[in-house]
């Protein structure tokens, strides 16, 4: 069963690596393994991304608040469009991504493919985009990369921001749309476990620690955006794609060599 310390240290991995270019759902496949949890994943995953879901409602409470009052604006329509490829690639290949999901086999290079991409966006000359200058194409084409992250070690937020730097968003921006971006693709996760979650059984997860996976994904997950946005401002991707890189190659060490 999985206990309190256990609940809380995925709901940190779940914070940080949301919003941090490095993959969360790799980070949490890796930690339920160290944990020896493989068959935990389905209810604790749904809660922790009811904590990141938290988490940016809250830092753009002011973004939703203002698109309640005037929901067919601009930025609502940016968030559909930038929304649609993940929901088009979800629907018609989720069982496939379900599966290799499951078995991890892919995760080392996944990792080294968002290192690379990450290594390569930072390369790109600043933009000046704000959020003003966002254009339907920008949203497209970043919401096309995001798509992509439905590999389980390919980063959402670190593909989402190379996307938005080579359209040209200054850094800052980059960062910013895409946490926000995110927020329809958390909540389509939540709604996608969540039916299969009353279609399976029951998972032996205690109340408490739950609510403590949700609570240290909420607070971390907010941290996470908060200190990134201010990071990438002025500060290099390299170092987390050199992380995702040795995270990467250790993972492929351990698979091929039939301890993982």
């Amino acid at each position: 069963m999985l206990s309190k310390i256990e609940a809380f240290i995925l709901g940190l991995i779940q914070g940080l690596t949301e919003f941090l270019p490095i993959s969360s759902t790799g980070h949490l496949y890796l930690g339920r393994n160290l944990f020896g949890l493989e068959e935990a994943g389905l209810l604790l995953d749904t809660m922790l991304h009811v904590g990141t879901l938290l988490a940016v409602f809250v830092f753009y409470r002011y973004e939703f608040i203002k698109m309640l009052k005037n929901p067919f604006g601009k930025l609502t329509f940016l968030l559909v469009v930038g929304t649609l490829p993940a929901v088009v690639v979800g629907l018609l290949f989720e069982d496939y991504f379900d599966e290799i999901s499951k078995t991890g086999v892919t995760i080392g290079w996944e990792f080294l493919i968002t290192g690379t991409l990450m290594w390569f966006a930072d390369s790109i000359k600043n933009g000046r985009k704000k959020m003003d200058d966002i254009s339907y194409t920008d949203a497209l084409v970043i919401g096309t990369f995001q798509a992509a992250a439905i590999f389980p070690a390919i980063s959402r937020s670190g593909l989402t921001i190379v996307a938005a730097l080579w359209r040209k968003l200054d850094r800052e921006t980059a960062a910013y749309f895409s946490f926000l971006l995110s927020t329809p693709a958390i909540l389509g996760a939540i709604v996608l476990q969540g039916k299969d979650l009353f279609s399976g059984g029951s998972e032996t997860i205690s109340l408490q620690a739950l609510l403590i996976g949700i609570i240290s994904a909420a607070i971390f997950g907010y941290i996470a955006v908060k200190w990134m946005i201010g990071y990438l401002k002025k500060r290099s991707l390299k170092p987390f794609a050199i992380y995702v890189w040795v995270i990467g190659l250790i993972v492929l060490y351990f698979q091929y060599s039939g301890q993982f």
